[in-house]
């Protein structure tokens, strides 16, 4: 099945300025900026600047150079927060939700950078 992007939806108006967003960076072809409902005391969203809905779309059809920004601009976030591990920060969680079993709720892709606290388990057991 052949992925079909909502030009409509939340990120993509974001991306077009209609609507606000306290942007923690910008480049090329992604931007990143903080979540309105933040579920840890530092909680971003970066998201690429082109029509992907989720990862496995971007990784099959985006550019080199829309892949390595967008790369980058994680590294970039995690930096401008004082996250990495591997520059003294305390670590982070980083999660990509897809489709309706990954409860995706916006249709264009982005990952969460939660961190400044410990972010607990990966996922609830259930049985």
């Amino acid at each position: 099945m052949e992925y079909q992007y909502d030009d409509q939806n939340i990120f993509a108006k974001i991306l077009r300025g209609e609507i606000p967003c306290k942007k923690l960076y910008e480049s090329e072809h992604s931007l990143a900026f903080s979540d309105i409902a933040p579920k840890a005391p530092h909680h971003v969203l970066v998201i690429p600047k082109g029509p992907y809905v989720c990862y496995d779309h971007f990784a099959r059809t985006a550019t080199d150079a829309e892949i390595l920004d967008y790369t980058r601009a994680i590294g970039a976030v995690c930096d401008e927060l004082g996250v990495a591990p591997g520059t003294g920060g305390n670590g982070y969680r980083m999660i990509a939700n897809a489709g309706n079993d990954g409860v995706q709720e916006v249709p264009h892709l982005h990952v969460h950078i939660l961190a400044g606290r410990n972010i607990g388990p990966m996922v609830l057991m259930r049985p």
